[in-house]
């Protein structure tokens, strides 16, 4: 790097040096002049001089003179500090990166005199023991290599490339200006605060701007913001001015309304005047720290109308006595004529303005904002941290330095980076005053972000008072899941969830399903408990359902008494004596057998309730039938078959009959029972909203041929009921038997049918009302007549009744 022409350079470069003599020097690396950019076959540095006027250097350079003086006039903050020793400088005009490498082998040559003396020659006594600079990452990182290789301390005000806290890299590189790690983390926490997450991204083509933006790029994958738009910013030159107008058009085509900027103000003063040509507006400018606060930018004409300025500044404090030193600095300038300034006497003023050009700076007026500021506080601190790690012994000591200006706390972390956050800063006008306004603050440790909304004059519609969003697709509602319809995942449909499942937050992209007890409707944020399928007691369908169990209860064992009193009469007999008493007994337990549908589901009732019915019933319908098939005989085929009928009649074979049927459909029940035992269950699948608690196997193989069984013995019953239709009034029960079977009937096919496409608890009751009617049927179409001629026909319950009514048949018959 070092070539005779570089060596040359150097030569005349060290004449454009600012000094002040001191006990201990700092080297200050600061922009005093901009650039002439012309092209070169070779890198040539081109004299400062030539270059513009740059204010904001002028600060910076002022800052380190300003606390320099108070350190030695024991005027600062911390007037013990350094006792008996006096700070000198060396401040360098780094118009360029060459100007900053230059500078640094300055220094360097310094160093190698001190490590390793030439024979017959000293070490210089007024070597730099410190480089505070220089300003841009780009122009850092040249030269904290350099510097690093000698493990010359550096402390930088305004380099922030997270690259720089590579201690491997740059082992002696210190910043009072937080990493850009910090930065890019506290954009990100804004874009999600106000939940912009479709976002154009542009960075400067420089060190800073390009790992700004691979930063943000990489943050925001990690935190659901799309960028819709991304592209590097050159500076604007006539050959790319129409791709810098294709950008802004991109950007617009993009329809986003958030612009992350993340740029050195350089690239924006050519890129802004583009964007305000091609009347944007209503758009939030979201900035980074290198230009947000700039009235380079501000002041560009027509920016005002774009839109909402948003971004990061560094947290400062304003230096006391700061303006009166430079108020000072240039009233005396102004009072000095140029050709006599070889007879000012040596000073801090006179030996600065002597040898450079420092007199044409500060005789002008500049006045500062904040950026200006915020890089003077950061230069004031590095000068502060270099005092207080020399009070210690400079070297391994600035790493542990800790003190505090302005209230606010200086340390470097083991990267080498200052612990403080971020301002969050807003841009205001107040007519053609530009003003930049404190909004929020973000600090790192930990990462927490603050923001007061309502100091934000957004640029809105007339009709808006809101916020205004960045989003390529509204967030979905609660109960909808997100559909990506492009590459872009915040692009998306709403789709709504479908019954049984649920999405209580925004952003997902399935719906989850509900707990097996839980239910949602279409669209729900939330799953819902199932409501519980059963009779009830208390319900009051249950209560008549009960009130109509006790009147049967009531009735067929009041029936039973009546007919127990009266069972040598004709009329009991005729109905068959004490087998009648076995039927109502029957009919109760079969009524009774309703009450194992009440309530909760348990193991006897399940048990208990199908088997204790159809066994029931059986019997009571293995007796009518007995019964009719005697009557049949006795009238018709009595003649026909007399001795075996007789036999049959004799030795007991009417009451065995009965019991082989019943013990038939018993041994059915106690098979299906063992086989295949009910349970209490819950159905899920039936309903969606709705867990049915019922016994299992309701229509399981072993049921269906109890219903079998019973069904056929009712068939029979009601074919030989039939063949007696013509007998006598007193043993013609045809009509009745034919009644209470075709009420059974209907009422287990409608509580069936019901059963196949309804579970609630009405079917339930449907059940309960068809073992009723069953019961009744049977009773009232049997016994109910009978009952009736006891009680109020006495008059027909007579042997001579009956006989007339045998003789009148036979002789119709004959």
């Amino acid at each position: 790097l070092v070539t005779p022409h570089y060596l040359i350079s150097i030569s005349s470069f060290s004449q454009n040096m600012l000094k002040l003599q001191g006990d201990y020097y700092l080297a200050g690396f600061f922009p005093l002049h901009d650039n002439i950019r012309t092209k070169r076959e070779r890198p040539i540095l081109e004299d400062c001089k030539l270059g513009t006027e740059n204010k904001h250097g002028y600060h910076l350079a002022q800052a380190l003179r300003f606390a320099v003086e108070e350190i030695n006039n024991r005027t600062g903050p911390y007037p013990n500090l350094l006792p008996g020793v006096r700070l000198g400088y060396h401040l360098y005009d780094t118009c360029a990166i060459q100007a900053g490498v230059l500078a640094s082998v300055n220094v360097m040559q310094d160093q190698e005199e001190i490590l390793r003396p030439l024979p017959g020659s000293s070490p210089p006594d007024d070597s730099p023991m410190v480089v505070i600079g220089p300003d841009s990452s780009s122009r850092t990182m040249p030269t904290a290599v350099l510097l690093g290789a000698y493990l010359v301390p550096q402390i930088s005000y305004e380099a922030s490339n997270e690259m720089l806290s590579n201690k491997a890299v740059y082992p002696s590189f210190f910043r009072t200006i937080p990493s850009d790690t910090i930065q890019v983390s506290a954009m990100i926490q804004v874009l999600k605060r106000y939940r912009w997450t479709w976002i154009a991204l542009l960075g400067s083509d420089n060190a800073y701007g390009l790992q700004g933006m691979q930063s943000l790029s990489q943050q925001s994958a990690y935190h659901d913001i799309c960028i819709a738009y991304q592209s590097v910013l050159p500076r604007r030159t006539a050959a790319n001015t129409q791709m810098l107008r294709n950008m802004v058009d991109a950007i617009l085509r993009t329809n986003v309304k958030t612009i992350v900027l993340f740029s050195s103000k350089s690239r924006l003063q050519g890129f802004f005047p583009l964007v305000v040509e091609r009347n944007v507006t209503g758009k939030i400018w979201l900035g980074s720290e290198d230009w947000i606060a700039s009235a380079l930018i501000a002041d560009i004409p027509g920016i005002r109308t774009l839109g909402t300025f948003l971004g990061m500044s560094v947290k400062f404090k304003v230096i006391p006595g700061f303006g009166g030193f430079e108020r000072k600095m240039q009233e005396m300038s102004r009072h000095i004529d140029r050709s006599e300034f070889s007879k000012l006497p040596l000073g801090p003023l006179g030996e600065c303005l002597q040898t450079s050009d420092g007199y044409v700076l500060a005789a002008s007026d500049h006045p500062m904002d904040s950026y200006d500021f915020a890089s003077s506080f950061n230069v004031y601190r590095a000068v502060y941290a270099v005092a207080h790690a020399l009070h210690k012994k400079l070297l391994p000591l600035l790493k542990k330095v800790r003190f505090s200006v302005g209230n606010s706390s200086m340390y470097f972390d083991e990267n080498g980076d200052p612990p403080t956050g971020y301002d969050i800063v807003a841009w205001l006008w107040r007519g053609s005053q530009w003003i930049v306004k404190e909004v929020g603050s973000y600090t790192p440790y930990p990462s927490s972000l603050t923001v007061n909304t309502s100091l934000i004059e957004w640029a809105l519609p007339a009709d808006a008072t809101s916020v205004p969003n960045s989003m390529c697709s509204p967030d979905c509602d609660f109960g909808h899941r997100r559909l990506q319809t492009g590459q872009h995942k915040c692009c998306f449909d709403c789709l709504a969830c479908p019954a049984a499942t649920f999405l209580n937050k925004s952003g997902a992209s399935s719906c989850q399903p509900c707990p097996e007890k839980e239910w949602a409707p279409p669209k729900s944020e939330k799953c819902l408990q199932r409501t519980l399928l059963f009779l009830a007691w208390d319900a009051p369908l249950s209560v008549a359902l009960l009130l109509l169990l006790a009147a049967t209860l009531l009735l067929t064992t009041g029936s039973a008494v009546i007919l127990l009193l009266h069972l040598d009469t004709p009329v009991v007999k005729s109905a068959g004596g004490r087998t009648c008493i076995v039927m109502l007994a029957s009919l109760t337990a079969a009524a009774a057998s309703a009450l194992c549908h009440f309530g909760l589901p348990t193991r006897p009732g399940c048990l208990l309730k199908q088997p204790l019915f159809v066994v029931s019933f059986a019997v009571c319908l293995a007796c009518v039938t007995v019964r009719a098939f005697q009557v049949v005989c006795i009238f018709k085929f009595a003649s026909r078959l007399p001795m075996l009928y007789d036999r049959w009649a004799k030795n007991h074979g009417p009451e065995y009959t009965i019991l082989a049927v019943s013990a038939a459909v018993l041994c059915v029940s106690v098979l299906r029972v063992a086989a295949d035992p009910p349970e209490p269950s819950a159905d899920l699948r039936f309903y969606p909203d709705s867990i049915v608690l019922e016994c299992s196997h309701t229509l399981s193989p072993g049921s269906w041929v109890e219903l079998a069984c019973a069904s056929l013995l009712s068939g029979l019953c009601f074919t030989l009921s039939y063949m007696g239709k013509d007998l006598p009034a007193n043993y013609n029960e045809a009509k009745c038997v034919a009644f209470s079977l075709v009420v059974y009937m209907i009422s287990w096919i409608c509580y069936f049918t019901l059963y196949l496409i309804s579970r609630d608890a009405f079917t339930m009751a449907v059940n309960v009302f068809a073992i009723l009617s069953s019961v009744l049927g049977v009773f009232g179409g049997y016994f109910l007549p009978k009952v009736y001629i006891i009680i109020f026909r006495p008059q027909m319950n007579t042997s001579a009744h009956f006989q007339n009514c045998i003789q009148m048949y036979t002789m119709n018959k004959q």
